[in-house]
């Protein structure tokens, strides 16, 4: 199913979003009414929508759960769950599966995004949110950190961002495939993972890559992408690479790539998926 035909909605974050608890100045967006648990919540139906947080991929699962229902709260949201999923056969249980039949928006928490594929790739509920994702307007999966990079099919599992630009230093594993098109980063300008996206692209040059700024996010609707929050989101296109050693070389060697086109896209910016085209906020515009 292309992206034009799916009728949900997707919201990958970079991580460290505000929850309405940032003393940083780096973060200027209005938590309640511009930052990005709020876009979250108002695609979701507003402060009666039914949200269900899965901290899967946390070590901490019971802290940051506690985290995101007081950020709703704060928000005005009556209706939060936390689904609290640690092993696959939770993932089958009647609640988890009635939770996500009921839930209008799904949250997937940071952490380790192998762990969210490991207890629910291909289960019941994985199987019920694709389901809804395709087929039910107004529906919601967002993701932050490593519930944004599980949200693909072609997911980094882990790399060095120092060492990837030289073949092998990335590590790639199956994810959820909502969004089979794009490869997604995250934490993207602050640990600096350029590297780790260039490689991932060089190796499915036919997909995006996505790398996310924290406290920044996209909102993906009918193809097309909305920049939301207070950084950045970079874009590599491989579609018209004249040159990708990355097939012929040996692990730990040094790659080149060359005509690979990057965007780089803020707050109210667009990136329209199939056509492989930017919408740039207009200079008079408000932000979002």
């Amino acid at each position: 199913m292309s992206q034009s035909e799916i009728k949900g909605t997707l919201i990958p974050i970079g991580g460290n979003e505000d929850k309405g608890k940032n003393e940083s100045e780096k973060h200027t967006l209005e938590f309640i009414h511009e930052g990005i648990l709020y876009h979250v919540k108002e695609q979701a139906g507003g402060k009666d929508a039914h949200i269900v947080v899965i901290p899967t991929a946390s070590s901490i699962p019971d802290e940051v759960g506690e985290n995101y229902l007081s950020a709703f709260r704060a928000l005005g949201c009556k209706n939060v769950t936390v689904l609290d999923i640690r092993n696959r056969e939770q993932s089958e249980e009647k609640r988890s599966i009635d939770l996500i039949k009921e839930a209008n928006c799904i949250m997937f928490s940071g952490g380790d995004q192998s762990k969210i594929t490991n207890k629910i790739g291909g289960t019941t509920i994985h199987k019920i949110m694709l389901d809804r994702y395709q087929n039910e307007v107004g529906f919601v999966i967002a993701g932050t950190s490593a519930g944004a990079m599980a949200m693909t099919k072609e997911m980094i599992a882990g790399g060095s961002a120092t060492d990837a630009f030289s073949k092998g230093a990335v590590t790639m594993y199956k994810g959820l495939g909502f969004v089979p098109e794009l490869i997604i980063d995250t934490h993207f300008i602050q640990r600096g993972r350029f590297g780790r996206v260039s490689e991932a692209v060089a190796k499915f040059p036919n997909l995006l890559g996505f790398g996310l700024a924290e406290d920044t996010g996209m909102i993906i609707k009918n193809g097309k992408c909305l920049v939301i929050g207070s950084g950045m989101v970079i874009v590599f296109d491989g579609s018209k690479i004249t040159h990708n050693n990355e097939k012929v070389l040996d692990d730990g060697t040094p790659m080149t790539i060359a005509n690979l086109t990057v965007h780089v896209l803020s707050n109210g910016d667009r990136y329209y998926i199939t056509e492989r085209r930017v919408g740039v906020l207009p200079i008079e515009a408000d932000f979002i």
